[in-house]
């Protein structure tokens, strides 16, 4: 216990150390405000849903208890983008009489105890509260949010294995969609699902403090524990042993070569992305949620509300300058040496971020066409909402390449440093969903649909026109200040 103590000690100290630390007070005091807002909201929900579900004919708490499958599905699902795979840095107490299993241990606990794990309570308890006490007293409303926080850390390790295994190899996703259409066909083939009636069953055993209930939840806990322990001892083998996959993709994309040195910086970001095992899998993960959103979007029912259509919609096409752009010269910081020797190469390497960035919009925009040919998606607001990405959105996110002096490591990902977001980069990620939606709502209200969606083009073709003259900017403003960022760079980097 000691030595967990002190390696959290380690964790925080190393967080305060880092270049970014005091730099964006504001931006984490934003997050904490946007985090108790949500809070508020399942709050709202809880509250509403325990006199909602108060019928003759089931008691509520029976019917939110049906209903912990599609909870956890949906928080399953909300982990991608909110929940990176733990990383403690492996190497320097390897040099001490400690044993990497038990470092292992520490990075799974402090992630079974992450306070995302407790974030669904703000539902749960106030629903309890109001449902529970006058047949269970306050003990069954203690019994039952424990074992609701226990249901979300067994969810947080089904996570952490998916995830992990997905961004080894990508054929791995087939265990979730197995798992969640094999759960689906179980609540909607047979007529009375015995689904249903299991999750309705443990729910009361938590209420009742049944014993059975929360050793099974344990026991289920305990194997998704040691199978990820398992399996990140492993991978953190290969990663502290240099172990790399030996197929490389052999192109050397020669068609950017009559672009100069714009089109060699492309062909730089390129093999970024597709080479590197961090940038690689991050890539495969958000092609894989934007395919599925827009598959969702346009072939199903569930998402036919305007805004959740229009929060998708700015989703598929901001998603992957967010993931990258966010952390624009992160990457770069492994050998931002080199590019520093050339004179004018980040304007070059910005530009062709840039122009690379806004040919990716194609495949959102692309994947968008069944909801557009159903009827779902204006042909206009689609291609508003791209040329809007493009423009007043990267605008946005290539300012972060004056602020960013963390470098982000390309192929470690376990046995690295923490990658936790600043608080300036967590903000900007918000504002980049927030600002356009509240946006397309005010000027939806005021001037209509038809003329919103024109607005936002208009907004975004400005930015697109006047790039040149912005990136200028932003390479002007990092060229001040190169040597402080080169330091923050250098500190940063994993040896």
């Amino acid at each position: 216990m000691t030595l967990f103590y002190e390696l959290r000690k380690h964790g925080k100290l190393a967080a305060k150390r880092n270049p970014m630390y005091d730099k964006n007070r504001f931006g984490k005091y934003a997050m904490y405000a946007m985090a108790a807002f949500w809070a508020g909201y399942l709050i709202f929900f809880g509250t509403t849903f325990a006199f909602a579900f108060d019928t003759n004919s089931m008691e509520p708490y029976h019917i939110m208890n049906s209903g912990l499958i599609f909870i956890l599905a949906l928080d399953f699902i909300l982990r991608f983008p909110l929940q990176k795979t733990p990383t403690q840095e492996v190497k320097p107490y390897l040099l001490l009489p400690v044993k990497r299993n038990t470092v292992i241990d520490f990075l799974l606990i402090r992630s079974g105890l992450s306070s995302y794990n407790f974030f669904w309570l703000f539902l749960f308890v106030p629903f309890a509260i109001i449902t529970l006490p006058k047949f269970f007293g306050i003990w069954g409303v203690i019994t039952y949010c424990t074992g609701i926080w226990l249901l979300m850390v067994f969810n947080n390790y089904w996570f952490l294995l998916c995830r992990t295994l997905i961004g080894e190899r990508l054929w791995w996703i087939c265990l979730p969609v197995l798992v969640y259409g094999g759960i689906a066909a179980g609540l909607l083939i047979p007529d009375k699902s015995p689904i249903g009636d299991f999750f309705i069953n443990l729910g009361e055993g938590y209420i009742k403090g049944n014993l059975l209930a929360f050793v099974g939840t344990l026991v289920a806990i305990i194997i998704l524990w040691f199978i990820n322990r398992k399996m990140m001892a492993g991978l953190v083998y290969d990663e502290l042993n240099k172990v790399e996959d030996t197929k490389v993709n052999a192109s050397e994309y020669k068609f950017f070569e009559k672009y100069g040195e714009v089109g060699e910086y492309m062909r730089l970001e390129l093999k970024m992305l597709l080479r590197n095992k961090v940038c690689k899998n991050s890539l495969r993960m958000v092609i894989i949620v934007v395919v599925a959103f827009s598959l969702i979007l346009g072939f199903t029912d569930i998402y036919d509300g305007t805004g959740m259509k229009n929060f998708i919609t700015v989703y598929n096409f901001a998603i992957f300058g967010i993931l990258f752009l966010l952390q624009i010269m992160s990457y770069e910081g492994n050998y931002i040496d080199g590019l520093m020797s050339r004179k004018e190469s980040i304007y070059s390497l910005l530009r062709a971020k840039y122009m690379l960035y806004s040919i990716g919009i194609l495949l959102p925009l692309i994947l968008s066409i069944p909801a557009m040919v159903m009827g779902k998606i204006e042909v206009l607001t689609a291609f508003s909402w791209a040329i809007f990405t493009i423009g007043f959105i990267y605008f946005c996110l290539f300012q972060m390449a004056v602020y960013n002096t963390k470098t982000v490591p390309l192929n470690v990902k376990l046995a690295g440093r923490q990658n936790t977001g600043t608080g300036l980069q967590n903000l900007i990620s918000f504002a980049t969903f927030g600002i356009p939606l509240l946006l397309y709502a005010v000027l939806k209200m005021t001037i209509g649909e038809t003329a919103t969606a024109w607005m936002l083009l208009a907004i975004g073709l400005v930015f697109i026109l006047t790039s040149r003259f912005w990136l200028k900017n932003v390479y002007d403003r990092f060229m001040k200040r190169r040597y402080k960022n080169m330091e923050g760079f250098r500190d940063s980097r994993q040896q």
